[in-house]
């Protein structure tokens, strides 16, 4: 692969406690993509904001308002990971779709294709920039912009099942599935919007564990410890 968007899951990178960061399980991300930034792999990132903010947890709260707040959160997240990431060694630029001060740049494909090819890793925060549009959008919506070959999902969960395995201990994971069948059972992998916005661009995912070791490697190279969704 050349060109990748990587999408973290902001519960994943808080580890245990669930919120905030956890500094030991960013480095080890930050170690993966270096390595394939290394083997000539363009990186773009979405994070979610899940480690700080889950929607409109208040009735008090105006949706528009709860979802602006879950922007500022991913920012919060790229801006770390970010820094992480160039402690590693690493080039990094935050980009957002609207104005943020002087802690971003505004998005455009332009930008984004000259810090390509500067072996930039380029974070994409702020959502889509809108509300009523999730993290999972903004993922795919990026992707089909820069022209990445697949979105790399990592997540909590190893794969894609037929039902939460939280709760039931007998769901089947698959191991390939259409973007298509997702829709239709309804699999959760990512919101409607994303999956058909997917389907639509025939833009592929991979899904896998964040937790597994050197996960973001193996798929960045084709091995696939989780579920291909197909288009």
């Amino acid at each position: 692969m050349k060109r990748v968007l990587l999408k973290l899951s902001g519960e994943a990178l808080a580890g245990e406690k669930k919120t905030g960061f956890d500094e030991p399980t960013v480095i080890k991300v930050a170690k993966q993509v270096k390595a394939i930034v290394e083997e000539g792999v363009q990186v773009g990132i979405v994070i979610g904001g899940g480690n700080f903010w889950r929607g409109r947890s208040s009735k008090n709260i105006d949706r528009t308002k709860a979802d602006q707040i879950g922007m500022l959160a991913t920012i919060m997240n790229c801006i770390y990971v970010s820094e992480i990431f160039r402690s590693q060694g690493m080039m990094t630029s935050v980009l957002t779709p609207f104005a943020c001060g002087e802690f971003t740049k505004g998005f455009s494909k332009d930008r984004v294709t000259k810090y390509f090819d500067h072996n930039m890793v380029v974070f994409f925060a702020g959502g889509t920039g809108h509300p009523y549009f999730s993290t999972d959008t903004a993922t795919v919506l990026r992707a089909v912009e820069i022209e990445a070959e697949t979105i790399l999902l990592a997540k909590a969960v190893d794969g894609v099942y037929d039902s939460d395995p939280k709760d039931n201990p007998n769901a089947k994971k698959y191991e390939e599935v259409s973007i298509q069948e997702v829709i239709d059972k309804k699999l959760a992998v990512v919101d409607l919007t994303a999956s058909i916005m997917c389907m639509e661009n025939k833009m592929p995912m991979q899904v896998f564990s964040l937790n597994e070791e050197n996960s973001i490697i193996d798929a960045a190279h084709g091995i696939n410890n989780g579920t291909y969704v197909t288009v």
